[in-house]
C-alpha cells in the first residue's frame, strides 16, 4: 500500500552533504562511527514518525508520499532541506560582549545565544561576526533511506509523537482508543495540545499520569529530556 499523509512509517536513513560526500546525519551505528560523528548518548535505531507533520525535512515529507517500503536514494535542494544562506542571520556584534561572559570569541566557536545557536566566522576590529543560519543552510543533500514499514500500533504512534514533540522517551499503555502516558508535568496548555495532537493523528484520547522532573525530585538527579535532527528544526 502506498504510502499517505498522516501515516506513520519505520524507516532508517543517513544524510549526506552532495558536494562531499560528508555524513552529518544517520540512525546506522556503524556508519556513525566510521563517519566519526558518533554520539555517546544517541540512540541508533529506525524511527518512527509520521508522515506530512514536519517530522522530517520538508523534502523527505514529501518524497515518501506515495512510496512503498523499500530502499530509496533522493537529492534534496538547499531550500527544501535546512534552507538557504540569509544573509540577515548573520549579526555583527560588539567583541567586548563576549569578554563579559568569559567567553574569548575564535572563528568556528559555536554559541548558543538567547536561545539561538550560531557559529562565529570572523572577529577584527571590536567587532565579531557570528552566522546564524542552521550550519547545513546552503547544502544539497543526499539522504539514502529505507522505509521499512507502515506502523499501525496506536503504542507505537503515540510513543513517535511525544519523542519528536518533547523530545522524551516515557512509559505509554494503550488499551482500545485510550492512551496512559505517564509524564513529567507540564504546563496545562502544552498538555491540551499534546493531546489535540495525539487524537487527531492516532485517534485515542490521552490519560496523563503526572510526576515531578527528575531534576526537581532530588538535586543529585538529572533527566535530560532535550531533539535529533531534530529538535523539532533538526529535521532529519
Amino acid at each position: 500500500m502506498p504510502i499517505k499523509k498522516n501515516d506513520f512509517v519505520e524507516l532508517e536513513y543517513t544524510g549526506r552533504l552532495k558536494d562531499s560526500n560528508e555524513v552529518f546525519d544517520t540512525t546506522d551505528e556503524k556508519t556513525a562511527k566510521e563517519s566519526k560523528i558518533h554520539a555517546k548518548n544517541a540512540i541508533y535505531q529506525p524511527i518512527v514518525i509520521c508522515v506530512g507533520e514536519g517530522h522530517l525535512l520538508k523534502g523527505l515529507d514529501e518524497f515518501l508520499v506515495g512510496k512503498d517500503a523499500g530502499k530509496f536514494s533522493v537529492e534534496i535542494k538547499a531550500d527544501h532541506a535546512f534552507g538557504k544562506k540569509d544573509a540577515s542571520m548573520l549579526k555583527m556584534l560588539p567583541t567586548n560582549k563576549f569578554a563579559e561572559q568569559g567567553i574569548k570569541p575564535v572563528p568556528g566557536l559555536r554559541l548558543n545565544i538567547d536561545g539561538y545557536v550560531g557559529i562565529i566566522k570572523s572577529v577584527s576590529g571590536g567587532r565579531t561576526v557570528v552566522d546564524f543560519n542552521h550550519p547545513l543552510a546552503g547544502h544539497d543533500v543526499i539522504y539514502e533511506l529505507k522505509v521499512n514499514k507502515v506502523v499501525t500500533d496506536k503504542k507505537v504512534q503515540v510513543e513517535s509523537i511525544l519523542k519528536v514533540l518533547l523530545g522524551i522517551r516515557t512509559k505509554v499503555e494503550v488499551a482500545g482508543n485510550k492512551a496512559k502516558v505517564d509524564i513529567p508535568k507540564l504546563p496545562a496548555e502544552i498538555l491540551a495540545e499534546l493531546s489535540k495532537k495525539v487524537k487527531e493523528l492516532t485517534g485515542c484520547d490521552v490519560d496523563y499520569i503526572l510526576h515531578e522532573p527528575e531534576s526537581k525530585k532530588a538535586d543529585d538527579h538529572h533527566d535530560h529530556a532535550g531533539h535529533d535532527h531534530s529538535d523539532p528544526n533538526h529535521k532529519h
